[in-house]
């Protein structure tokens, strides 16, 4: 039955692409065999990050951009990343209706997933869907994040290129300015340009990226576009941006070289999720979890050697971790 879900999603069935991700999201073992058939069909789509502030107007910029890319005749997968569940709804959510046009669209396909109040395991699951939104043929996929977080920037790490969306009065310049922020970025969108303080926050957003550029000398700048989405302008310049840092990727070697630490980041995460995953449920069926814990909450012993014990009598580790420490 697996087989025959991913010989439907290689089809077009819309149908058998939403089952797939449920099972996904779901930790269904049943979506294992299902993307072993559709890996060999995968790598063809390009992928862009749209992350930034809550209340930048992402949604809204996701909508538009989507809009641009089918005008040139592209199809597009969406995954937005919501704090709350796809199912019940939620504010986030509701700024979605405004894709409603898109999702009547057969050359758009949009997922909303729900991080359940954590995104510890959402990486995982949104690499997933990106290669069965891949396989089903869709030529361009947007990944939507919830903000600009750890777990976020771990997500627009599936990005080939990463625009982060900053807008006038939220504080962007300052937040503009963090190192870390300031790495993921690909593009700087500089959303609701038509607000006070947009020039100023170009400014020194601009200011930062040509005092990184000197002293990093990358082969890349990031452009700083101005959009005010919500009135569709600026959006073929952001199209025109994305475009450019493709073809860089694509002449420089970097695109490549991308996908290949993309490729072996996601192989050591699913190794890591995998043994993590059996681990725990040993433990916790065996009742040896709890005996455990209860040893180191009364000092009986430490979390540490635990840790070596569990991890030799699983994996039989050399014991020079053990005299090492």
């Amino acid at each position: 039955m697996n087989m025959d879900y991913a010989k439907e999603i290689l089809q077009g069935s819309p149908r058998a692409v939403a089952r797939v991700m449920s099972w996904l999201e779901d930790e269904d073992d049943r979506a294992h065999a299902c993307m072993e058939q559709l890996y060999p069909h995968t790598g063809k789509a390009y992928i862009i990050g749209i992350t930034g502030s809550p209340g930048a107007g992402k949604s809204t910029l996701t909508d538009k951009l989507t809009r641009t890319i089918r005008k040139r005749g592209l199809s597009v997968g969406i995954v937005a990343v919501d704090p709350s569940s796809p199912f019940t709804g939620g504010a986030v959510l509701g700024d979605r209706v405004r894709m409603s046009e898109l999702s009547v669209d057969p050359g758009v396909y949009i997922r909303s997933m729900a991080t359940r109040g954590f995104l510890g395991g959402m990486s995982k699951a949104t690499a997933d869907v990106v290669k069965v939104l891949d396989a089903f043929g869709k030529d361009v996929i947007i990944i939507e994040t919830v903000g600009v977080g750890q777990d976020e920037v771990d997500i627009i790490g599936l990005a080939d290129t990463t625009c982060l969306v900053l807008v006038p009065g939220l504080g962007d310049g300052i937040q503009s300015m963090k190192a870390g922020v300031m790495e993921i970025a690909d593009i700087f969108v500089v959303n609701k340009a038509d607000r006070p303080g947009a020039d100023q926050v170009v400014a020194e957003v601009s200011a930062r990226v040509d005092q990184d550029r000197h002293i990093k000398r990358k082969l890349w700048t990031p452009p700083v576009v101005k959009t005010i989405a919500v009135e569709d302008q600026g959006l073929d310049d952001l199209w025109q941006a994305i475009d450019d840092h493709r073809k860089m990727l694509e002449t420089s070697g970097n695109f490549l070289q991308k996908r290949r630490e993309r490729i072996c980041n996601e192989t050591l995460r699913m190794i890591h999720n995998e043994i993590f995953r059996i681990v725990r449920e040993q433990l916790q069926e065996s009742g040896q979890l709890d005996n455990l814990v209860t040893d180191i909450l009364e000092h009986k012993r430490d979390p540490y050697s635990i840790m070596r014990e569990i991890l030799g009598n699983w994996l039989s580790l050399p014991q020079c971790h053990k005299e090492a420490s």
